[in-house]
């Protein structure tokens, strides 16, 4: 190689440390070891979990939970196909994600050798894009390219595959320093929001908003991703105008602040979703307007700014970026809204949850009370992130929490996979080293991943996972009692799951009382990671949400 070459993998890594890449997750395999070998002597961290769908779930945990890019990586064929659950998960949620996945040589492509499968196939419905490197120079530019679109404010996966010859080859150094040219991103078919169309659209907005005596704000997740929470904060204070979020971006606004009225949609707020109905403009920034966020909205006029021109339902649709829609606001005067306000607080911001049972078998509400509970003092003071995985426990967190901060309640809202939890706890856990991660999981979720507990046993990472243990797979068999004519296959047979913990040399306990599950929590903070088991009522069900049809 001569002297102003370098191989394509190191140029790879070495863009991956200019753009501020402190971890990639990830599994060995053949096809991507020069990758491997190239992170070997970098300053990126790679984490080795013990699954690849791991490593997606772990990368997105990561970005959910710093507001920055997650970054996963597998080998070519069942290596990449394993990845696809976490990257579909990250997709519906449209969280950054940067999937990198090794393939085999090029000229092997497409003759059915061994690992061989077209994975920009399968990945492309899942994935903003997906570039498949022929040459080095296609590989340095679809990793530039990768960090431009998410500089530029879109988000959701986008796809690096990386024959493993490509990465062998040699590169011209200049090629890491370049700067994208206006061709390179044609040939990408990468578009960008105009400008001129956005400034346009920005003014029509302003005049339905100053003609508006109900304002409502929807936030959704692409404020936390703009970096425009801030922004945000000020400009509902500023006039006034109460603010409804979706689940992911929950603690955009604090949810004990007086404008805040929660989440909207089919677990909203009474507040919430009186308002949706009752506004007359609604202001949707950065969020889907998925089925189950309509539900909470009204006949209103809706302006929708989003930066994904694909999601865009509104009235009056602004694609472009959400922190610069708020900047662009100074000069806005609203209608005095004081009483707008008034009409919607005479409706709950709180959920009607009954939490003082003292019964035996313990409710699964109350044990997840006393989570909180015990967690309180670390959530008051910022150190805290809760990871809610799917199952019925998801109903009561999602219920009973108090989220204050954005990115520091995650869960997969669009997708909602079993197993998320665990894996995505390791990556909250990676990007907040100075803060305790708390994971609610089912015990037929945590089955799903329960193998990413050797990757927190070898960090030692600051963790407390609660198995909310009914015994069954809770909302599967609550829907067949009210639909069907008996249950099959939703009781579980589980192992005893202190003696898994203990296999990976995690401190471990079993509670199954009210008043125990605050002292166990409180013990597993003084010696993380910590197990809990927590036995509760196997035919305690949820209050279900009306079905979207």
């Amino acid at each position: 190689m001569k002297n102003n070459e370098m191989r394509c993998a190191d140029a790879l890594v070495v863009l991956l440390e200019k753009n501020g890449v402190k971890h990639v997750f990830g599994h060995p395999g053949e096809q991507i070891l020069p990758f491997y070998d190239a992170l070997r002597t970098s300053k990126v961290q790679h984490v080795l979990m013990r699954h690849e769908q791991g490593a997606a779930h772990a990368a997105d945990g990561y970005a959910r939970s710093s507001g920055s890019m997650g970054v996963c990586l597998a080998t070519a064929g069942p290596g990449a196909l394993n990845l696809t659950m976490g990257v579909a998960t990250a997709y519906k949620d449209s969280v950054p994600l940067l999937v990198i996945t090794g393939d085999v040589p090029r000229k092997l492509r497409g003759k059915n050798v061994f690992q061989d499968i077209n994975t920009c196939k399968v990945l492309e419905p899942i994935t903003l894009q997906t570039f498949d490197a022929k040459n080095p120079e296609e590989a340095i530019n679809g990793l530039k390219i990768a960090f431009k679109i998410f500089e530029n404010g879109l988000t959701g996966p986008i796809h690096l595959n990386l024959p493993k010859d490509v990465l062998e080859e040699p590169v011209d150094l200049t090629s890491i320093e370049e700067d994208l040219k206006e061709d390179v991103m044609e040939n990408f078919n990468v578009m960008f929001p105009d400008e001129k169309a956005v400034s346009a659209c920005v003014a029509d907005a302003f005049e339905l908003l100053e003609s508006s005596k109900r304002p409502l704000i929807l936030a959704g997740a692409g404020v936390i991703w703009a970096g425009a929470v801030s922004s945000l904060r000020n400009f509902a204070e500023k006039h006034g105008i109460p603010v409804a979020t979706t689940y992911p971006a929950r603690g955009v606004m604090p949810e004990d602040h007086p404008l805040c009225l929660g989440m909207m949609g089919t677990r909203g707020t009474e507040a919430s979703n009186f308002a949706g109905k009752n506004c007359d403009t609604l202001l949707a920034l950065g969020c889907r307007l998925s089925e189950r966020t309509l539900h909470g909205i009204g006949k209103g006029k809706v302006i929708h700014v989003n930066t994904d021109d694909s999601v865009l339902k509104g009235d009056l649709n602004i694609h472009g970026n959400v922190s610069e829609f708020l900047e662009a606001s100074s000069t806005l005067k609203i209608h005095d809204t004081d009483e707008w306000i008034s009409r919607i607080l005479e409706h709950p911001k709180d959920y009607p949850v009954q939490t003082d049972q003292n019964d035996v078998p313990l409710k699964p509400q109350r044990a997840v009370k006393e989570i909180m509970d015990a967690s309180y003092d670390l959530n008051a003071s910022g150190n805290l992130i809760m990871v809610n995985d799917a199952g019925t426990h998801t109903t009561w967190v999602t219920l009973l929490k108090k989220v204050k901060e954005p990115g520091t309640l995650l869960f997969s809202g669009g997708f909602g996979p079993m197993g998320y939890g665990v894996p995505a706890a390791v990556g909250a856990a990676f990007a907040n080293p100075h803060k305790t991660v708390v994971v609610v999981v089912g015990d037929g979720g945590f089955q799903m991943t329960l193998q990413e507990l050797a990757t927190i046993s070898q960090h030692n990472l600051k963790v407390v996972i609660c198995i909310i243990n009914n015994s069954s797979l809770g909302i599967i068999k609550q829907w067949q009692k009210l639909h069907y004519e008996g249950l099959y296959e939703v009781e579980l047979e589980n192992p005893d799951f202190l003696e898994i913990a203990k296999a990976y040399r995690i401190d471990s306990e079993r509670v199954d009382s009210p008043g125990e599950v605050f002292k166990a929590v409180k013990r597993g903070f003084k010696e993380m990671p910590h197990l809990i088991e927590v036995i509760v009522d196997a035919e305690e069900g949820i209050p279900l949400p009306e079905v979207i049809k």
